[in-house]
């Protein structure tokens, strides 16, 4: 499997996935707005970071899941299941209200790392997204290369999509914050990928 495409595919699904307003996108984007680029810099880089780890668990996870026979034989459905489902959860949760970011201090790289850890939704996240890409066929990840790209990928878009909230955070404080239709975003990729997946899976029977 082509290493460019692995990491761009990883970029990709961590840049948006992290669009959905949260904790760590309205904290930063709180620092841009207070022209505190250098902090925002720091947070953004401690939340790549901490993203590293938590896909290679997820990875860890997928990879004992799809172990079963059961779940080998019938992975394409499930694949479509869990995406259709990260679809549905992510759209309803596009239409709650977010708490305000907290204060941060004046290190960043700190805070970045605690909200970070303490995000729930990253594991199964990247166990739902990892599963679904291995069973369209687009990433094998079966050697050390590909597991390492495909993690870098992730990381970088994390940050790329931090940075870009902190350096246009006028802008994207209206767009991500206010905009409905870019916080459905997300929702309608994944809710799209599951039914593409589904209907994969129905025409195999065919």
């Amino acid at each position: 499997m082509n290493l460019a495409v692995t990491f761009f595919l990883a970029f990709a699904f961590s840049f948006l996935g992290s669009i959905p307003p949260g904790t760590l996108n309205l904290t930063i984007l709180r620092l841009g707005m207070e022209r505190k680029m250098n902090v925002a810099f720091r947070f953004a880089l401690a939340a790549a970071l901490i993203e590293y780890p938590y896909a290679w668990i997820a990875l860890l996870f997928e990879d004992w899941i799809t172990s079963s026979p059961v779940i080998v034989n019938n992975f394409t459905l499930i694949s479509a299941l869990v995406m259709t489902t990260l679809g549905i959860l992510t759209l309803r949760s596009a239409t709650r209200a977010t708490p305000d970011a907290q204060p941060v201090r004046e290190s960043g790289f700190r805070k970045g790392l605690v909200l970070s850890i303490l995000n729930p939704l990253a594991l199964p996240f990247w166990i739902g997204i990892t599963a679904y890409l291995k069973g369209q066929g687009w990433i094998s990840l079966s050697n050390t290369p590909e597991v390492h790209s495909y993690l870098l990928g992730i990381s970088v878009g994390a940050f790329v999509l931090l940075i870009l909230v902190a350096y246009l955070a006028k802008q994207m404080s209206v767009t991500f914050s206010s905009n409905p239709k870019a916080k459905f975003i997300p929702g309608v990729i994944l809710l799209a990928l599951g039914l593409y997946a589904l209907v994969k899976y129905l025409l195999s029977f065919g």
